[in-house]
């Protein structure tokens, strides 16, 4: 499985066509997804001139260029296509949607395209955000105005629903595969996912009319909320640090508040498919990634010393320098990007005392324990972040829920005490309200017997359903 190679497959047909130079349109949707699964060298390759969003009402008017424009077929993409088809600014329109486009969205193209620039519909599944071959997202961020849940934390919000079933199906179509659907079985909403896309796939059989494999694929749908405790836990490799400490959207970097930064670094690209260190490397633990990033520079400073005037002593030396040059530069701001980096996270870690915290963070995850008063300690300290004190909080609320209530109503007080909003601080209660022992299939911290723990795995399984 891999999504980028997926992604990148769709992307690569759709600027092929037309062979001439030509214009490519986004939408907000779609632009992340192109830049995540291509390089703009490859979109030069094809002949691709120009790069804007559908929704940029002050492009110039260029009728000689044919424009390929890919969107996703949601209200505002199509509007914008709408007036875009009315007054027309260039001379020739391929169109590609990034999910199934219904019967009344076709009749509305066809009305607006007056003019008959319109040369070629189809349907492309790159609905989602390649992160990784076997990562992707599909970049939803629940808000007021769109949230996840409906009524309660175990019942979807319809357009969230229909929105990540659109997607899902499309990751399953790009990828050619019909899967067998497993879910948790105390989950209403993954439940409700997985019998909706069942539903989709069995309504779409030309879609989904690929070859039988000899073992079928499987789609698990998991929750969240059956593990908590792992997004609160401190991350000790190099991309997760990246994304907790200073956050990756789309494969981006946003370096500006880094002290004396360069403004050449102020955001920097990280992705797998376009940096050779960081594909080596992305799972490399602090520790050995120190090692590796010395080994790098070292490398780095044997190929300048290559470079340097006293070392191009012929014309083949030169040709050489010349052949290397381009490449020997762009390893050097790469090597730039991933000292300035290491070097922020290092920052970090010293001045958050994450090492300290992550002691403490480990006891409380593991079969270990951590005491009421290391976490005290913690608390205390006036030098750590109001939103490490929170976590830790969290982590112990989860754990002792059902044995140490007095103790957790006390280390609240003392967040409360100690830099932490009363807002925020009820988060640890919210906490225990959605994702508490109550709401869990699994004894996620291995507090059950043996037998206890044998019952509880079988109790998860539904034989010849859908359950897991």
């Amino acid at each position: 499985m891999d999504v980028i190679k997926a992604v990148e497959t769709y992307v690569i047909k759709l600027i092929a066509t037309p062979p001439t130079m030509k214009v490519l349109l986004l939408d907000s949707h779609t632009t992340p997804i192109v830049s995540l699964a291509t390089t703009q060298s490859t979109l030069l390759s094809h002949q691709v001139y120009l790069t804007d969003r559908i929704d940029n009402k002050k492009r110039d008017r260029m009728p000689h260029m044919k424009c390929v424009c890919f969107l996703q077929s949601n209200e505002d993409s199509l509007a914008a296509l709408e007036a875009e088809l009315g007054e027309p600014k260039y001379g020739e329109y391929y169109l590609y949607f990034s999910n199934i486009l219904n019967k009344t969205a076709i009749e509305r193209l066809a009305e607006a395209d007056e003019y008959e620039v319109v040369k070629e519909v189809q349907e492309y599944f790159a609905d989602y955000a390649p992160l990784l071959p076997c990562l992707f997202s599909f970049n939803h961020t629940p808000t007021s105005s769109k949230p996840l849940y409906g009524s309660s934390p175990n019942i979807w919000d319809n357009k969230a629903l229909e929105q990540t079933v659109k997607e899902l199906t499309a990751v399953l179509l790009s990828l050619k595969k019909k899967p067998i659907i497993r879910y948790e079985k105390m989950s209403g909403m993954a439940k409700k996912l997985a019998s909706e896309v069942q539903h989709r796939i069995r309504s779409e059989p030309s879609l989904f009319d690929f070859r039988l494999a000899q073992v079928a694929p499987l789609l698990l749908i998991l929750d969240r909320r059956n593990d908590p405790v792992t997004p609160l836990l401190s991350q000790w490799t190099y991309q997760a640090m990246v994304h907790e400490l200073l956050g990756i959207q789309n494969g981006r970097v946003d370096m500006k508040m880094v002290p004396d930064i360069r403004p050449e670094l102020a955001e920097i690209l990280l992705t797998t498919n376009t940096d050779p260190f960081f594909q080596a490397h992305y799972l490399a633990t602090f520790g050995d990634l120190g090692t590796s990033l010395k080994d790098y520079v070292q490398s780095y400073q044997s190929r300048s010393m290559a470079h340097s005037p006293s070392f191009i002593n012929s014309i083949s030396d030169m040709k050489k320098f010349v052949e290397e040059y381009p490449e020997f530069r762009k390893l050097g701001g790469n090597v730039s990007k991933h000292v300035a980096l290491v070097g922020e996270l290092s920052r970090l870690v010293g001045r958050d005392k994450l090492l300290e915290i992550g002691e403490v963070e480990q006891g409380l995850a593991t079969n270990a324990g951590a005491d009421y008063r290391s976490v005290q300690v913690l608390l205390l300290d006036p030098s750590i972040a109001p939103r490490h004190k929170l976590r830790l909080v969290i982590l112990y609320a989860l754990r002792y829920q059902k044995t140490q209530t007095n103790n957790i109503a006390n280390l609240i007080k003392l967040l409360l005490a100690n830099g932490v909003s009363e807002e925020d601080a009820r988060l640890v209660y919210v906490f225990l309200n959605i994702a508490g022992a109550d709401q869990r299939q699994d004894d996620l911290f291995s507090t059950e017997s043996l037998l206890a723990k044998g019952r509880s795995a079988l109790k998860g399984l539904k034989v010849g359903g859908h359950g897991y």
